[in-house]
């Protein structure tokens, strides 16, 4: 290994040092292992020192004479070679300059040449007779040349701080003795002492104890995908999040990963120096977190660690890039996620001709899996999965995308397609019509996207002769093909979800279920689960029925259509302006049956407010973006959500009084209350009239913002800063959760929620049609326990969040290409963030949001950021343009307005948001 310590070419002869008069003599071994330290390792003074280490008398132990198997110093020391006029900046390491790096960190001694070929000159063994005279405690007892203590600790700590590896040069492959690092030593075979970077994790049995006596804590953590030294697990009392510094605080774990943390000593505590408002630049997440410890615990604030992985949830496979690191037998791979650290790949399993032209692959993606990471390592160990292709390109960015988030892309086997019926085109069996409610002669109907290909859900609604109305909500019956159990019920709870992507859905269920057998297309009998209610005018829900049906929907409606009908209540539609209708349903009746829903969910429905999404015209060939638009959340999408909504709510109520340990049910946390009340508190001042205290009061966001051209973009800011204290829905088994409190659905204020209306698309669906069969009647009682439901519960918990990942990435990756080919582009902006030198924006014309960091802008004469209350405000003072010019002073805070540009970056698919300078003086 190089020394840390490299200076110029120095004199080699030896010059009297200066001493103290009671100071001994400096023995010759120290003078040498000095010049060592101080001097390059050239050639000749490789030879200069094994002529030294010849002359030198022979090492013995202090307890006899030495074994005639003891190696001499050349046989036992790998002596690090460096070629002449290597500088100094290559001998110390690389500069790493990927995101997860500290800047001017240098590479560990594993990436910049701790392996090296052992001398071929081997000095003959000393005489057996000779004998080493007895040394005190103070010299290096386990070195052969005996080196003081002092001078290895030192050069130990010179090592630790530059952030390279110690081990000694003279012991580094000594014989077994005494001391604790003998056997590490002979393990290594020869490599020498490495700094522990992390620490070894507790066994289960002191973990299982800890936890119940409080004295750690467990949780999911999340690292902060601008900062990855940022890291968070939720506290119990879930007020706030617990706060987690630095990579080695991790301990190995990756986001994702469930984890037992426990608070350090105080003596190992870190300083952290930046305060509430600075820290906050690097995350969404409050930046307040940073200062907060265990919270309700007691413990106070502190430096936290994790000391043990529950469960790993990190799928440990990562997309990123091969670099060549020259005379190392492995290679450095960046992953594309800065949370997770670079790994060492072995050459043997890298492109056979990587070593020889690695320009070649400087621009491939590949994945990665982790193998191992060890203790004593600043990276994991891993293999190569697979070669993706050229990085910016669609298809090797999507396969990354869904390799990295664990999604089954694979075609379903044989033994899952076996499992479909054979007897095509199928229809409803004779039996199967008698043991089901017949609706084939009722005006039913879907309404979907246009591009929609697997129905799951379809609705009816007929006036009754006292006023009332009777409503139907029908779902596909995908438990009467998908048998408990079998292969094709085994791969759908594995998967758990379908995933939608721009260009394409990676399905829970093979497509001829999906897409034929399951799903409600139009004029074809379908099986289906009901819930039928009838309806007061003011949506009171005087009776209920749930049962099997079979259904004959007669046309298939997407929203804009349903929303034509809804804008044009009196409209009489031209033939071609509708689909193709089922004769004996004429136009009229499904226009009014549309009308009378729309009616009664604005009776159901609380004002609820949904996030802009942002959709793409793709070109029909190569599937490349041609444009895009945001999509608009409009009366005819929340006239189906109202009534989906209540048909979850419903079946929920059922299976919890029908299997109140068994059922599988949705709940949803309450926020942090503290992040709540600083909102509540921003609200107040910013003149935004929002009760923040309860759930319902969320739903009063869309009318708060006013009723000018921008309200709907300050509705969309607003919305986003109540999401941040949210905490994730999750599926749970009543069994498992022992207060009924904690079943709440807080965001819906409802006390009881499920999933039943897509089990097309969601496994806990088709559970719930399982439980709800059983509580009817008409099919068995479901096969798992309390502990399978909820470990499947988790699971689907797992898959959604990866799922809903895997769409933003993708729709991040379509807008990147677009914003390549059709950029720059330029649009109005609102500012819906304030950070100590960035601040976000939301991009009005395409509903996307980016980040803007000051000490990037060009042109830019200054900045300031300061707090007025709980705002955050940053003063911009652009330099004048030419001469003669004068300065531009622009204010930022939460709801400006503020031009910007969307230009593509060097990087692959990326883009940054460009702020313009505003032609005003005073912005």
């Amino acid at each position: 290994m190089d020394s840390p310590l490299q200076s110029k070419r120095v004199d080699r002869r030896r010059k009297p040092s200066k001493r103290s008069p009671n100071q001994s003599s400096t023995p010759p071994q120290k003078d040498a292992y000095a010049r060592l330290l101080a001097q390059h390792h050239s050639s000749k003074f490789r030879s200069y020192l094994e002529q030294y280490v010849q002359e030198s008398p022979a090492q013995a132990d202090d307890s006899g004479p030495a074994s005639p198997s003891t190696q001499t110093h050349s046989e036992r020391v790998d002596i690090p070679h460096a070629p002449e006029g290597r500088n100094q900046a290559a001998r110390r390491g690389q500069r790493r300059d990927t995101a997860t790096s500290h800047d001017g960190d240098v590479d560990s001694a594993e990436e910049n040449g701790s392996s090296h070929k052992p001398s071929d000159a081997k000095p003959p063994p000393p005489p057996p007779q000779q004998r080493q005279p007895k040394r005190n405690k103070g010299p290096h007892r386990d070195c052969p040349l005996q080196l003081d203590t002092n001078l290895i600790n030192a050069f130990k700590n010179v090592c630790l701080l530059s952030g390279q590896q110690w081990s000694c040069l003279f012991c580094s492959s000594s014989t077994p003795g005494n001391s604790p690092g003998d056997k590490n030593l002979k393990n290594r075979g020869g490599r020498g002492f490495k700094k522990q970077v992390f620490e070894a994790y507790m066994s289960h049995e002191v973990v299982s104890q800890g936890l119940k006596r409080g004295e750690l804590l467990q949780g999911p953590l999340r690292i902060n995908p601008k900062n990855y030294n940022d890291a968070f697990i939720p506290s119990p009392d879930g007020m706030r999040d617990i706060f987690l510094d630095g990579i080695v605080s991790r301990n190995r774990a990756l986001n994702g990963d469930v984890v037992v943390v426990q608070l350090l000593p105080r003596e190992q505590w870190k300083v952290r120096a930046v305060l509430e408002e600075q820290h906050s630049d690097g995350d969404d997440l409050p930046a307040r977190v940073a200062a907060l410890g265990l919270g309700a615990t007691g413990t106070g604030g502190g430096q936290l660690q994790v000391v043990y992985i529950v469960e790993r949830k990190h799928s440990r496979a990562v997309t990123g890039f091969l670099k060549l690191l020259p005379d190392l037998p492995f290679a450095k791979f960046s992953p594309v996620d800065h949370r997770v650290p670079r790994i060492n790949v072995p050459l043997a399993d890298c492109p056979p001709d990587f070593s020889s032209r690695p320009a070649d692959y400087a621009n491939i993606l590949f994945i990665c899996r982790i193998t191992s990471w060890a203790e004593d390592s600043s990276f994991a160990e891993g293999c190569l999965a697979k070669t993706l292709g050229q990085a910016g390109e669609i298809e090797p960015e999507t396969e990354g995308i869904l390799m990295e988030y664990d999604v089954d892309f694979s075609e379903f086997p044989a033994v899952v397609l076996d499992c479909l019926p054979t007897d095509l085109p199928w229809s409803v069996p004779p039996a199967e019509l008698g043991r089901r409610k017949d609706l084939r002669e009722e005006c039913i109907f879907t309404i979907d996207p246009a591009t929609a290909r697997d129905l799951d859900d379809a609705l009816s609604c007929k006036q009754l002769a006292d006023g009332n109305s009777e409503v139907g909500v029908h779902i596909a019956d995908v438990s009467y093909f998908v048998e408990e159990g079998n292969a094709l019920d085994a791969i759908a709870s594995q998967r758990a979800t379908s995933v939608y992507m721009v260009q394409k859905v990676v399905p829970m269920l093979p497509r001829l279920l999906c897409e034929e057998l399951c799903s409600l297309n139009p004029l074809t009998e379908r099986l289906t689960f009901s819930v039928v209610w009838t309806l007061s005018p003011q949506g009171k829900i005087l009776s209920e029925w749930f049962g099997r049906s079979v259904i004959r929907s007669c046309v298939k409606l997407s929203y804009d259509h349903a929303q034509s009908m809804i804008d044009g209540p009196d409209r009489l539609f031209s033939p071609g302006e509708l689909p193709s209708m089922d004769p004996r349903h004429p136009l009229d009746e499904v226009h009014q049956a549309v009308l009378r829903l729309h009616a009664l969910a604005q009776q159901l429905r609380q004002q609820r407010s949904t996030a802009l999404k942002l959709s793409f015209t793709l070109d029909k060939d190569s599937m490349m973006p041609q444009g895009c638009y945001v999509y608009q959340y409009r009366d005819s999408n929340k006239l189906v959500e109202e009534f989906m909504l209540l048909a979850n709510m419903a079946v929920a109520h059922q299976i919890y009084r029908s299997f109140p340990q068994e059922a599988m049910l949705r709940r949803h946390p309450p926020p942090q209350t503290k992040m709540v009340d600083e909102l509540q508190e921003f609200c107040d001042q910013m003149g935004v009239a929002v009760d923040l205290s309860s759930a319902g009061a969320l739903h009063v966001i869309s009318t708060a913002p006013g009723d000018d051209p921008y309200a709907g973009a300050r509705k969309e800011v607003l919305t986003k800063m109540c999401s941040k204290p949210m905490q994730m829905a999750l599926y749970f088994c009543t069994g498992a959760l022992k207060d009924e409190a904690l079943f709440q659905h807080y965001a819906l204020n409802v006390p009881r929620y499920t999933h039943f209306t897509s089990p097309i698309r969601r496994y806990p669906d088709l559970v719930v049609h399982r439980l709800l069969a059983a509580s009817l009647g008409c099919g068995p009682a479901l096969g798992l326990g309390v502990e399978a439901v909820q470990k499947q519960a988790s699971h689907c918990n797992d898959r959604k969040t990866a799922s809903k990942r895997v769409q933003e990435l993708s729709s991040e990756l379509f807008f990147g290409v677009f914003v390549r080919e059709c950029g720059p582009l330029e649009s109005e902006a609102m500012v819906s963030g304030v950070l100590d030198e960035s601040f976000d924006v939301l991009v009005l014309s395409y509903g996307v949001q980016k980040r803007i960091y000051c000490k990037s802008m060009v042109g830019l004469e200054s900045f300031q950021h300061h707090r007025v209350g709980k705002r955050g405000e940053i003063t911009l003072v652009w330099a004048p343009e030419g001469p003669g010019g004068a300065a531009v002073r622009q204010v930022i805070s939460v709801f400006s307005l503020v031009e910007v540009q969307l230009r593509a970056d060097e990087a692959a698919l990326k883009y940054s948001a460009l702020l313009k300078r505003p032609l005003d003086k005073e912005a």
